[in-house]
């Protein structure tokens, strides 16, 4: 644990002194309350010492350490304080803000995915989730904007680049093939029907090309591919457009209770698409919300062919 100055770091002790934890605890609240962060510091990291198993113990000096910049020592305790059972949903919190800090946004989105689960009305967890989320597909966006641009120098290369014989180099010229990318879009077989390439210059080219982790022929397979793709989707698209439609729609349209509809409003549900984002544990999370209501949601839900979000068993 990295120490800061004036503090004393003590050892961990193998047998735990819970009165001694509590003594220590205290002080740290009271340094607190004084608004002396160093001594809070030290006196939290005593109560850690003596109780490394307590999670108040873990996540108030996790915290200080946080709030001091100490960013590293408070990421390893806040990820220690929420694996013991039921943890701080402000560990939670302050561990995701850690990781989004970090551009990690999978395990940021973890934690608002755990805060939610015990509390799905959270406001400040439902926020942050969005921004992650918004974060994270930025990052994939660049990302993906990087390979892109990567591939595009690739097969922008000049073939002049390379070490070819005179004859196959004319015969490229003479074809108007000047880059890798153009050598991608013609097959073995449009080379050989040109006179002036024989099997010594295909395998020139083919060897070219493997330089660079490509052959012949590929963007051709890649836009069939991609048309066999693109008919699928078409038609997968067209035998579910009545679901899409229907998830687009007003949840008036269910033409549900009024206690049924108070409880969509506290959760700000407008769509069909968003009810059916829905499970049965957040519904029924909602003040004076009970099964009554939950049967006749699900019930209207059926006869769109819908249903609610079902959480996958991890076991």
């Amino acid at each position: 644990m990295s120490q800061i100055p004036g503090t004393v770091v003590m050892d961990k002790q193998e047998i735990k002194d819970t009165e001694t934890a509590k003594r220590y605890f205290d002080a740290g609240q009271q340094a607190e309350v004084d608004g002396d962060r160093l001594a809070a510091i030290e006196a939290y990291e005593a109560a850690f010492a003596a109780d490394p198993d307590d999670v108040e113990n873990c996540f108030h000096l996790a915290y200080n350490l946080d709030l001091v910049g100490e960013e590293d020592e408070a990421l390893h305790l806040y990820e220690q304080s929420v694996q013991q059972p039921n943890p701080p949903l402000n560990a939670l919190m302050n561990l995701a803000v850690v990781y989004e800090d970090r551009g990690q946004y999978t395990k940021a989105e973890r934690c608002m995915a755990q805060v939610l689960a015990t509390d799905p009305n959270h406001p400040r967890a439902r926020l942050f989730m969005k921004d992650i989320r918004g974060s994270k597909e930025m990052m994939i966006a660049d990302e993906t904007e990087k390979l892109v641009d990567q591939q595009h120098a690739i097969l922008d290369t000049p073939v002049t680049d390379f070490d070819l014989s005179v004859r196959t180099r004319n015969a490229l010229r003479k074809m108007a093939l000047r880059t890798l990318g153009d050598l991608l879009r013609v097959t073995e077989a449009d080379l050989r029907s040109y006179k002036n390439i024989g099997e010594s210059g295909l395998d020139e080219v083919r060897s070219m090309l493997a330089q660079r982790g490509l052959r012949m022929g590929q963007a051709v397979e890649q836009q069939q591919y991609s048309a066999t793709q693109q008919a699928v989707y078409d038609q997968t698209q067209s035998e579910a457009g009545s679901d899409t439609a229907s998830l687009g729609r007003s949840v008036a349209e269910l033409q549900l209770s009024v206690r049924a509809r108070k409880a969509l409003a506290l959760l700000n549900i407008s769509s069909i698409g968003d009810l059916c984002m829905r499970t049965e544990a957040e519904l029924m999370g909602v003040k004076n919300f009970g099964m009554t209501s939950l049967f006749e949601i699900k019930q209207k839900l059926a006869d769109f062919g819908l249903g609610l979000r079902t959480l996958e068993d991890d076991a």
